[in-house]
């Protein structure tokens, strides 16, 4: 059975970086589409990255654009996400996910993924 572990979430100071890891144990790793979410308290989840199975393929939403960087490494079943710059309004709890379908649909809404990992938690301070 596939699972997604993220690491790499803590509490920063406006202007510091983190970065976080999701790891995908079981499955064809490289097969699959991937992406991170991020929830605030009180909002829907929210789509921030995505990177397509062959990595030629990348979005991200707009508020995030040359602060993050998501990144993949087949080798090591990893997928990450590199964040500069934070900010307060990035405070949220982060989720990678995984979309193991075959076909190229969108990859930035929640519903084209069919796994999901716990989440880990990022504060930014003021």
């Amino acid at each position: 059975q596939v699972q997604l572990v993220e690491s790499g979430g803590g509490l920063v100071q406006a202007g510091g970086s983190l970065r976080l890891s999701c790891v995908a144990s079981g499955g064809t790793f490289s097969r699959y589409n991937m992406g991170w979410f991020r929830q605030a308290p009180g909002k829907e989840r929210e789509f921030v990255a995505a990177i397509r199975r062959s990595a030629g393929w990348i979005y991200y939403t707009d508020s995030v654009k040359g602060r993050f960087t998501i990144s993949r490494d087949n080798a090591k079943n990893t997928v990450y996400l590199q964040m500069n710059s934070l900010k307060p309004e990035d405070t949220a709890v982060y989720y990678c996910a995984a979309d193991r379908s075959i076909g190229g649909g969108t990859v930035v809404v929640p519903h084209a993924y069919d796994l999901w990992g716990q989440g880990t938690q990022v504060t930014v301070s003021s």
